[in-house]
């Protein structure tokens, strides 16, 4: 898992960002086919995730500002750190756990808001 290669950092991206443009468009269908098997079995249905979303991702489900930063492995689990500015324009890094299915497909498994500190000036 040291080695990740090009195509499926992109293809990461590709489903972390698709799924931050389903939460924009409130398209609770598409958002939630990113998801893995696991998290579509823990909240059963498109209408349940996206509350689950819109009440505990608020950075998520409408960020300022959006900036990829780069793959890695944390805790031995494929993840894509993401910088987010919440509505309130807080800074919050989003790290997203990724599975690759079956199919080969990736999927969202999990996703942990971190806070940013500011700087004091």
């Amino acid at each position: 898992m040291d080695s990740i290669s090009e195509f499926d950092r992109k293809a990461i991206r590709d489903v972390v960002e698709w799924q931050l443009s389903a939460f924009q468009q409130d398209d609770a269908v598409r958002a939630f086919a990113l998801a893995s098997p696991g998290i579509q079995a823990m909240f059963r249905n498109p209408t349940n995730f996206m509350n689950m979303v819109r009440q505990s991702y608020e950075p998520v489900y409408r960020p300022r500002s959006v900036i990829f930063e780069e793959v890695m492995v944390v805790e031995g689990n494929l993840t894509q750190p993401v910088l987010l500015l919440s509505p309130q324009g807080f800074p919050v890094r989003a790290l997203y756990l990724m599975e690759q299915l079956s199919n080969g497909r990736w999927a969202v498994n999990g996703c942990y808001l971190v806070a940013i500190e500011r700087p004091s000036v």
